[in-house]
């Protein structure tokens, strides 16, 4: 039994394919950091279904085009059907490029930043058997969202964050029994922190 999606063929890939599986790059760090800023209060399903929405409104998530977005972009995004029109969330998807850009012309970039957060129970902590015994955040993601906001990184909260350390593979969530536990941890493994 998988820890959620059953019974969704576009929840199931996703839990199945992405979920726990290691995100290194940026392109890829900055969009689901983005996803989880707009899921915040809603249903991640919804999130899902509106992601080539998402990629379409912004530009596949390249950082470079997002962070030349102004106020006409912003007006135009709350028209958006194909996305969660909100305010907030786009002009923090906006900025949270720019600062993804400022990240660059530091000692390290968005991969190294996120990664060295990851929490040291990663690979030695018991399996959950169920919803309760995952945590909604961990000292690891409050000090990530401290360190991200010093940047300039906005609407990206602790449990945000462990969210996005859940998808990107930070940590293995995925449940006892579930039957992606074992392929996400021999990936998890073999991550090379960036």
């Amino acid at each position: 039994m998988r820890c959620f999606g059953d019974g969704n063929p576009l929840y199931e890939a996703y839990h199945d394919e992405e979920w726990g599986r290691p995100v290194v790059d940026e392109r890829g760090l900055y969009e689901r950091l983005c996803l989880e800023s707009f899921q915040s209060g809603l249903s991640w399903l919804i999130i899902l279904r509106k992601r080539p929405g998402f990629r379409a409104a912004f530009a596949d998530f390249d950082p470079e085009i997002v962070a030349r977005y102004d106020e006409r972009d912003v007006e135009r995004l709350l028209q958006d059907a194909g996305i969660v029109r909100n305010r907030a969330k786009i002009e923090a998807t906006i900025a949270n490029a720019r600062a993804t850009l400022g990240l660059r012309d530091g000692p390290r970039g968005l991969p190294e930043v996120v990664w060295s957060f990851r929490p040291d129970r990663v690979l030695e902590h018991p399996a959950p058997a169920g919803s309760a015994d995952m945590p909604g955040k961990v000292p690891e993601s409050a000090a990530l969202a401290k360190e991200l906001k010093r940047h300039g990184f906005r609407f990206l909260g602790p449990t945000t964050l462990y969210a996005g350390m859940q998808a990107c593979g930070l940590v293995n969530d995925h449940l006892r029994d579930c039957p992606s536990r074992a392929a996400c941890a021999e990936a998890q493994a073999a991550v090379v922190r960036p």
